[in-house]
């Protein structure tokens, strides 16, 4: 099986573990998807994260956080930008997801950094996601 995604298959098995209520997922490591699940550590989205090796290429297992009532802390996961269209911003462009509430994460010449975080550094990018 080819993947031609690598951030949208994060994306996905994010998506459908926490749907099913799995307390963890293991997800095949790289440095943009640890940089992603580090943003979403940091955001409060996930509980914790921890990097295995195995024979390939590693492993990221990602503790999934959720609300009372073993609700989903992330409610939505959707992909930005895509392999055959690649999506944009300039540092005063960078979207705003659920009017602040939610996170976008963007790929800068300097980094992966949060749409608040780009805007701060007064950086543009790619616009990888958006989280809410």
């Amino acid at each position: 099986m080819t993947m031609t995604d690598p951030v949208s298959d994060l994306l996905t098995r994010i998506r459908n573990a926490s749907e099913a209520r799995h307390e963890t997922v293991d997800i095949p490591s790289s440095k943009l998807k640890t940089d992603i699940v580090r943003l979403l550590k940091d955001e409060g989205y996930i509980s914790g994260y921890s990097l295995a090796e195995d024979n390939k290429q590693g492993i990221i297992r990602v503790q999934l956080r959720y609300a009372a009532g073993k609700k989903p802390v992330i409610s939505s996961l959707d992909r930005i930008s895509r392999p055959g269209c690649r999506v944009y911003a300039r540092k005063t462009e960078i979207p705003s997801i659920l009017g602040g509430l939610g996170i976008c994460i963007m790929s800068t010449s300097q980094g992966i950094f949060t749409g608040k975080q780009a805007q701060e550094k007064g950086l543009g990018g790619e616009v990888l996601c958006a989280i809410s």
